[in-house]
């Protein structure tokens, strides 16, 4: 008799299973109990869950709109994969519509998603970038009513484990996500989604069992007629339920109300990406294209008088407020400099080349961690530093008594409305800085990015933006020097860099932080942030 096929996914499934009885004894589903019950309150009252074990329905309860899976599955498809294998998602949707079943629907888009993937770049993609997608869709009655949840534990039979647990850690501080998990070959998703509805309750008893003690001590809270409701119902004394006529009035979460600020986040989709907004963005792709290599062209080969007007005639917008004044190379002391020092906070690779179009002369750029071939298409003289404190000072004292000096001491883009913590060598160079305060708008890719591969596309990601716009604002000049009596050192030269980001941080709106250029990469990349060839400091 022949032998049947051997099955891989259920073979892994098994295993799994078999690793589980050997760890947690063995442990099969409950009955439901006597004191399990079901309410369809849909906010339970505070008491109910303050100092309690909760579980949480994600998609009813701490999202918002009805449940889309599709733009979350896309980001995962162009951000760790690429823009064709979006493109590939899109294109299949359709046809993945017309499959029988919402489970049958989520495992045929994962396996577009994630097959061939690298586990470790999903894995960042889930900590770097979808948090602000899930951040802005999360519903502030939902966050509310878990806020004083002793555990709070979320579980998902939508999402792989892996796309949401970065951001329900590290920006709500769950105790615990169970969902999905995809089959990995070699470090590579193969696009398989092998748990099911049994495993995942296998899965919430022991988890039950080991945050709490007691597993029948949790307060359930999901969605009416779900599968989630019914798996609930097996592990929690109570249930309330919630439909989508209950959430019609339910809130966004506010940027400032976050349970943990959104400083940094990584990804070049600047929307969120729904069927219909992802068929705009691939039409708009090749426009997108010529628009960036026209304006490229323009800012690199033309005088800034012609370019920014063709710029603008292309729907590129920039602002100048409050330009500097025609003694700007004559400090407040009376004392001439052969160039002045400009400290502007850094939003994208373009902030010198826009404060030179603000001068409408030449200046030079210091500059780290950029790509040789950002260097050699920059249309201003660059500087490289070495990271070496004593080396990088001799270098920009020379740059600046040769011309115009610009620095961003924050050291590393930022996307939000925040000032990472400033860098004081250049508060050491000269007795007055001009602080120009930059910020930037876009409505489809962002311009920046935490790969050192991908750095030197930076640029033409902003300019790919349909109406990308500037706001260049020239602030008052502001003494660096010690005052009488002080004496100059480092420790002043970090309080002169202090009071040069309250300025701009008063002129942004912008809250101050003590986040650093290393803070960010190791969070959002892994790594220090040095491009090939870099000393690492």
């Amino acid at each position: 008799m022949a032998k049947k096929p051997w099955d891989f996914p259920k073979a892994v499934l098994s295993f799994r299973r078999f690793l589980r009885r050997c760890f947690f004894g063995g442990r099969h589903h409950r009955r439901p109990t006597s004191s399990s019950s079901s309410t369809g309150a849909a906010m339970p009252p505070a008491d109910k869950l303050h100092d309690q074990t909760v579980m949480v329905d994600l998609e009813s309860w701490l999202l918002r709109s009805p449940m889309s899976a599709f733009p979350y599955f896309m980001v995962v498809a162009v951000e760790a994969g690429s823009f064709l294998r979006g493109l590939l998602l899109l294109l299949t949707y359709p046809l993945l519509c017309l499959l029988p079943g919402r489970d049958i629907r989520l495992r045929a888009m994962a396996m577009v998603s994630f097959i061939g993937l690298r586990e470790k770049e999903v894995a960042r993609i889930g900590k770097a970038v979808l948090p602000k997608f899930f951040l802005e869709e999360m519903a502030m009655e939902g966050l509310e009513a878990v806020r004083n949840a002793r555990k709070v534990v979320v579980v998902t039979a939508t999402f792989p484990r892996v796309m949401v647990e970065g951001f329900l850690k590290e920006y709500v501080g769950v105790d615990a996500v169970i969902g999905r998990e995809l089959m990995v070959v070699a470090g590579r998703y193969a696009g398989l989604i092998v748990d099911d509805m049994e495993t995942t309750g296998g899965l919430v008893e022991e988890v039950m069992d080991m945050k709490s003690g007691k597993g029948d001590q949790a307060v359930g809270l999901a969605e009416v007629g779900s599968r989630i409701h019914h798996l609930f119902s097996y592990y929690c004394k109570e249930t309330y339920d919630v439909c989508d006529a209950d959430k019609k009035e339910w809130q966004p979460v506010p940027r400032d109300k976050y349970p943990r600020p959104l400083i940094f986040h990584d990804g070049r989709l600047a929307f969120k990406p729904t069927p219909y907004a992802a068929m705009a963005m691939y039409a708009y792709l090749p426009w997108g294209i010529l628009l960036a290599v026209f304006r490229s062209l323009a800012f690199g080969l033309l005088p800034y008088r012609v370019s920014i007007p063709l710029a603008a005639f292309t729907g590129m917008r920039s602002r100048l407020i409050a330009g500097p004044t025609a003694d700007a190379t004559r400090r407040d002391d009376g004392t001439s400099a052969a160039g002045r020092l400009y400290v502007c906070n850094h939003r994208t690779l373009l902030d010198p080349i826009t404060v030179a179009a603000g001068l409408n002369k030449p200046v030079t750029a210091v500059t780290y961690s950029v790509s040789p071939v950002s260097e050699l298409i920059a249309p201003i003289r660059t500087a490289r530093l070495t990271r070496d404190r004593g080396e990088d000072r001799r270098r920009m004292e020379a740059l600046l008594a040769r011309g115009d000096l610009v620095v961003c001491p924050e050291g590393t883009t930022c996307r939000e409305p925040y000032l990472l913590r400033f860098s004081p060598l250049f508060a050491e160079l000269t007795g007055e800085v001009t602080p120009v305060a930059l910020e930037t708008r876009v409505d489809i890719f962002y311009g920046t990015s935490t790969k050192p591969a991908a750095k030197w596309l930076d640029p033409f990601y902003f300019m790919m933006n349909s109406r990308p716009e500037y706001r260049v604002e020239f602030l008052e000049r502001v003494s660096t020097a010690p005052a009488d009596g002080e004496v100059a050192g480092h420790g002043h030269s970090i309080a002169a860099a202090n009071k040069v980001q309250r300025v701009l941080g008063e002129a942004l709106a912008f809250e101050l932080t003590e986040q650093t250029r290393k803070d960010k990469y190791w969070m959002l990349a892994g790594n220090e942030g040095n491009v090939k060839g870099e000393a690492k400091k």
